[in-house]
């Protein structure tokens, strides 16, 4: 005799369905303005609208959808200080994680951002958005763990989905990659200065980038 299946339990269910709807939402699968609709999401997830209702609040709390009314949810629509606000955060943390990751990383961590770079340039010839995204957002993860201030990961934690989800926006994806050699290169120079330096020419121009994609302004951060 067969025993009964076990029941997925609900906080299972429900991180399942926010971890895929994030994703689709920093993926462009939604897109800014698409409407979440439990009932739709609960079908097709083939749950019940519980989790689905917490998953969203989740992504609210994430700033990735909003309330526009009671009834009315969808993926938000970044302003330019959103991203602003975003970027100065990036810029102020990875900057200050890049030095501590030159004067600390090993030559073993070295080969990992260095095989991260490799896979980065592959996906960069295969044109393949998703992929360079992962990598790219692995790549700037191995760097906060190489900086070894778990504070500091912990501070990033929390928007850290969204940086990921601005980390899309930005298709000038050979120009990427080259920012991301020379960062490598300043990391594995040892000379925290000069990875600082890198680290902040990178975060700029990505702002840049980034303001170009969505609204058409090439302006610089207010820190540039």
């Amino acid at each position: 005799m067969s025993s009964p299946a076990k029941t997925e339990p609900l906080g299972a269910v429900r991180e399942r369905v926010l971890a895929t709807l994030r994703q689709e939402i920093i993926a462009g699968r939604l897109r800014p303005g698409d409407r979440l609709v439990e009932r739709e999401l609960a079908e097709r997830f083939g749950v019940s609208r519980v989790p689905v209702r917490e998953a969203i609040r989740a992504l609210v709390a994430e700033g990735f959808v909003l309330f526009e009314t009671p009834r009315r949810t969808v993926v938000r629509r970044l302003s330019p200080t959103d991203v602003r606000e975003l970027f100065e955060l990036r810029e102020a943390l990875e900057v200050y994680a890049a030095g501590l990751a030159a004067s600390r990383a090993t030559p073993e961590a070295l080969a990992e951002l260095r095989e991260l770079l490799d896979r980065a340039a592959e996906a960069t010839r295969a044109g393949d958005a998703e992929a360079i995204t992962d990598i790219n957002t692995r790549f700037h993860d191995r760097i906060r763990a190489l900086a070894g201030n778990s504070l500091l990961i912990s501070v990033m934690e929390p928007v850290d989905g969204r940086l990921r989800w601005l980390t899309r926006q930005n298709e000038e994806w050979p120009q990427l990659l080259t920012e991301h050699r020379e960062l490598y290169e300043a990391i594995a120079s040892g000379d925290p200065d000069r990875a600082r330096a890198h680290a902040l020419r990178h975060v700029q121009a990505n702002y840049r980038s980034t303001v170009r994609h969505l609204f058409g302004d090439p302006s610089g951060p207010a820190t540039a």
